[in-house]
């Protein structure tokens, strides 16, 4: 028992030994600790010390900095408000010169409007009596003279009149004796070249509507009981066939010419075929009608290869075999628009032009007669529509439509275009006309050269090619005849038409006679 209690005891005393060590352990870890805790906090403090100091220098070294931008700033600002102050007071100083030198001119200006009005007034009163003085001379004048205002006027006009006619014959008969020095040689050097260049024979092909018979009896046969087949024929094509007492012959008759040849290869198939009736005669109009439609295929491809025209468009190729069958004055129209563009090409590259459009142009120029009897209208118009639907060029269509000048030409190619038709269509044998036709438009043109004042007698002779025209020399002088021939010509060119030109020649004759006895 005693021995437990002191075990006891024991354990008690170390224990409170135990935890006096602990304590004590404790204690100098805190007092350390403490310690540690007061230096790191001197030494933070210190170092907040030195951070402060400098952070207070650079705020300062900032300061400094900025204060030295803000001044050299402002002395900048200074400075330019000092130079614009500057220009400001010389800006003043110019407009107080520029104030007091209108003042002047204003001053001026009113003496001067002063002035003026003091003028106008004296002038007013001149004119007064200068009325005055000219109402007192022209009835003075109108005694001495025996003429009123109105008739000194009249003959006043009258006699300018024939001065400026004078003079006006004479700056034309100068003008045109200059521009024939170089202009008539040189044009016709060129188109002495075309011709010789591209030369063909002077019969163009004629197409005819005469279908030769074996014999008379194929004319009963071409009728047909009651007239059957004829009426057959007439409905299927379009046409009028006439049979008369010629021996061996049937005229066909018709205004389109490609129906009219439709008709003419139908009537020969039947009559080489030798069955002729109605259903048989729709089948052969049909099978020409096929055939044509080849024919003029054919026939504009040809005309476009011999003419070196590309890139022509399917419909302008068969308006252009239309061509083919269609004829002027007997000539041949699509191998009149072959020998236009040939002579168009040989002209343009004498001039340095554009040939290709040059041929284009030749090849189409008369285009519009394949449709002249299914539209009103000039062909040249005619055509110029048409090719401007197919995106020709401006060019080609200005020049197709101002050939026979119906349009103002544009370009020079206008021009060629109607030299070149000119030269087709009047060189020897290339058109005929009737006898009657042609003496109308022979007295045709001597009586548009009759009808002006002073003519006394007029003659066309060269086939119409030249009108020579008599005057009165005591009624129309030398430079009188030189208007008197461009008059006539104008006119000319406005009531006729006609290919190739007109020569107007003006004779005045004066003769003095007087005999010796």
């Amino acid at each position: 028992m005693n021995t437990a209690a002191v075990a006891a005891i024991t354990g008690i005393i170390a224990l409170c030994a135990g935890y006096l060590v602990r304590w004590w352990l404790s204690k100098v870890s805190v007092d350390s600790s403490e310690a540690r805790a007061k230096q790191a906090l001197a030494e933070a403090r210190r170092e907040a010390e030195t951070m402060r100091k400098e952070a207070q220098i650079h705020t300062k070294a900032e300061a400094i900095k900025l204060r030295e931008t803000f001044d050299k700033t402002t002395e900048a600002r200074r400075k330019e408000l000092a130079d614009l102050e500057a220009r400001l007071a010389e800006r003043e100083a110019n407009l107080d010169r520029k104030v007091a030198m209108l003042d002047k001119k204003d001053r001026a200006l009113e003496e001067r409007a002063a002035e003026v009005e003091k003028r106008t007034a004296d002038l007013a009163e001149a004119r007064a009596r200068v009325a005055k003085q000219e109402a007192e001379q022209r009835d003075a004048l109108q005694r001495v003279a025996g003429m009123s205002r109105d008739q000194a006027r009249q003959a006043l006009m009258e006699r300018v009149e024939k001065e400026i006619q004078s003079e006006v014959g004479g700056f034309i008969r100068r003008r045109q004796e200059q521009a024939k020095e170089t202009a008539e040689r040189d044009a016709r050097e060129i188109v002495a070249l075309a011709i010789e260049r591209y030369a063909v024979s002077h019969a163009s092909e004629m197409m005819t509507s005469t279908v030769a018979l074996p014999s008379d009896d194929m004319k009963g046969r071409i009728i047909g009981r009651e007239g059957r087949n004829i009426r057959a024929l007439e409905a299927a094509t379009g046409v009028n066939v006439l049979i008369d007492d010629t021996p061996e012959a049937v005229v066909i008759s018709g205004f389109d010419p490609v129906r009219r040849e439709i008709a003419r290869q139908s009537l020969e198939r039947l009559i080489a075929d030798g069955r002729i009736h109605p259903a048989r005669i729709e089948e052969v109009v049909a099978k020409a009608t096929e055939s044509m439609d080849e024919s003029m295929r054919k026939a504009g491809e040809e005309a476009a290869f011999m003419a070196g025209v590309e890139n022509v468009s399917p419909e302008l190729i068969r308006m252009l075999g239309r061509l083919k069958y269609r004829t002027s004055y007997t000539q041949n129209v699509l191998q009149h628009c072959i020998e236009v563009s040939h002579l168009m090409g040989v002209m343009a590259g004498e001039l340095n032009l554009d040939v290709s459009l040059a041929k284009r142009i030749g090849l189409f120029h008369d285009i519009g007669k394949s449709m002249d009897h299914e539209v009103e209208g000039g062909h040249a118009v005619i055509g110029a529509d048409v090719l401007r639907r197919h995106s020709e060029p401006q060019l080609l269509i200005n020049a197709v439509a101002a050939h026979h000048e119906e349009v103002e030409a544009e370009s020079i190619y206008a021009l060629l275009a109607a030299a070149a038709d000119a030269i087709s269509s009047s060189r020897v044998g290339a058109r005929s006309e009737t006898t009657d036709i042609y003496v109308k438009r022979l007295e045709h043109l001597e009586s548009i050269a009759n009808g002006f004042d002073g003519v006394e007698r007029s003659y066309a002779i060269q086939a119409g090619r030249e009108v020579r025209v008599i005057v009165a020399p005591q009624k129309i002088d030398d430079n009188g005849a030189v208007v008197l021939a461009r008059d006539i010509s104008k006119k000319i060119e406005a009531e006729l038409q006609y290919p190739g030109q007109i020569k107007v020649i003006v004779i005045r004759e004066t003769r003095c006679v007087e005999y010796a006895r």
